[in-house]
């Protein structure tokens, strides 16, 4: 057997490994996009590193689209196999996969208007959103805790991560020639209290464990009740006392489902201020609703709310918006309000036109509840001493209110995502390889667990192969 690590090496985007069994299956563990970089991305998704019509599995942790955005990529240039996920994931899938197509035609349709002016030949989307809707009849849904016959040989149990609704620990087990392998393969971990979803669990100790490091793997986060009360606090100074407008960027799926949760609460607290609470995303409108469809993955907490509040995540003043005009006219409404967009990282979508709308009155926040990749605008808007930038092309004076609210995030931290792994004993495992982290947080992270007694640590570069 073999393990090729492929993407999300000593990056936290693009995850891609494959395994390729002795009797030559190929079975890849997650097929995502790189993300971050704009069209500098274009060349590394392109370049897969593999021949799709040569990949007999595609075997998916979760369903974001750094894990699962070159699905349809591979479907349209001749993968024909299966891609095995839990129910949820399949489900969110079917609308972030179509999404992302459609936002690959706008980038595209974008570049090329630069390429033309350059007399340069025009390139195609690398796939569309139709591609996406065409590939999701190859998916198969597994319930978790589950064993599923991926092909002679070869089976799958998918246990819960936490890290998101559907999110898993693809657990393999190999039979060949006489001799059993057992791979986990943790995809993103999530933390021991999420507000929807329910805790990670202990998962089957394994032979390999392929895990994340993430950009928690040298970081601590803060304590719940800390950051409802930051939110708390960041809304009434915005809207309250200064009478402006709260930006959020904020991740379709996961994020903006647990942000108006928190906001939910509030509201039946009877301390949210009387203001109008917009999500202005399509796909977090449609996330939102496959939300309400999967209550197995709920924990203790929300279903015991909900036997007072039946919806939460719906109130009086939340209004979800689709349509463009409605998008727009938020633009030059002077009301104070909130405002949840995407995309989380501020780099595109309807978001970057509310922060370039509102980045010049001071007052106005916008504030960041997750991690932004450096090259983005999210990343750039938080750097120190920062006069103006640029968005759109335009140049901006920065006048708005930059806050941040780092441990919503559906991540774990280093201490948390050594707890999860806990459940491993480190003398049955032959090899430890972290993937999807920062190189830096990686190093960390690996010293940590050596400190808890584990070894053969590896931190794989992109191409890296090893053999058993």
């Amino acid at each position: 057997m073999k393990i090729k690590f492929i993407g999300a090496t000593r990056e936290v985007t693009g995850s891609k490994h494959l395994i390729i069994t002795d009797s030559g299956k190929k079975i890849l563990l997650d097929c995502g996009m790189f993300q971050g970089k704009g069209m500098e991305t274009d060349a590394a998704n392109r370049d897969l590193g593999f021949e799709p019509s040569e990949i007999d599995y595609v075997l998916v942790s979760h369903a974001h689209i750094d894990h699962t955005g070159l699905i349809p990529y591979i479907y349209k240039n001749g993968f024909n196999g299966k891609v095995i996920c839990t129910d949820a994931t399949k489900d969110l899938c079917s609308i972030m996969l179509p999404d992302s197509g459609f936002i690959q035609e706008l980038d595209i349709k974008w570049y090329n208007k630069k390429l033309f002016k350059q007399g340069l030949p025009r390139v195609n989307p690398i796939y569309t959103h139709m591609d996406a809707e065409q590939c999701m009849k190859i998916f198969v849904a597994v319930p978790y805790d589950k064993d599923y016959k991926v092909d002679e040989g070869i089976t799958v149990r998918f246990t819960n991560s936490g890290h998101m609704l559907g999110s898993a620990v693809v657990n393999i087990t190999l039979e060949e020639n006489g001799k059993v392998t057992k791979i986990a393969y943790t995809g993103d971990v999530g933390r021991p209290h999420n507000r929807i979803v329910k805790p990670p669990v202990p998962f089957p100790q394994a032979d390999i464990l392929i895990t994340e490091a993430t950009y928690y793997g040298n970081r601590i986060h803060e304590q719940d009740r800390e950051t409802e009360l930051d939110l708390y606090n960041v809304i009434n100074n915005t809207c309250v006392q200064r009478g402006g407008k709260l930006i959020i960027p904020s991740f379709s799926v996961g994020r903006t489902q647990e942000i108006v949760y928190m906001l939910n609460n509030f509201y039946n607290e009877g301390i949210l201020p009387k203001i109008d609470i917009y999500v202005d995303s399509p796909l977090s409108v449609n996330a939102t609703e496959i939300f309400k469809m999967h209550h197995e993955c709920y924990n203790d907490q929300i279903i015991e709310a909900m036997k007072n509040d039946p919806n939460p995540f719906y109130f009086d003043t939340l209004h979800y918006v689709k349509s463009a005009d409605e998008s727009k006219e938020l633009n030059t409404t002077k009301k104070p309000c909130v405002i949840i967009s995407a995309s989380g990282m501020a780099e595109a979508g309807r978001v970057k036109h509310h922060i370039a709308n509102s980045i010049e009155d001071s007052r106005y926040t916008i504030m960041l509840v997750g991690y932004c990749a450096p090259e983005t605008l999210g990343a750039r808007i938080q750097e120190k001493g920062l006069h103006e930038i640029s968005i759109f092309g335009l140049v901006h004076p920065l006048n708005a209110d930059i806050e941040k609210i780092e441990s919503l995030s559906g991540h774990g931290d280093y201490i948390e995502m050594g707890d999860f792994i806990s459940c491993q004993d480190p003398e049955k495992l032959r090899n430890i390889f972290l993937v999807h982290g920062d190189y830096e947080a990686q190093k960390f992270y690996r010293e940590y667990l050596m400190s808890k007694g584990y070894s053969n640590i590896q931190i794989p570069k992109r191409g890296d192969e090893f053999y058993y």
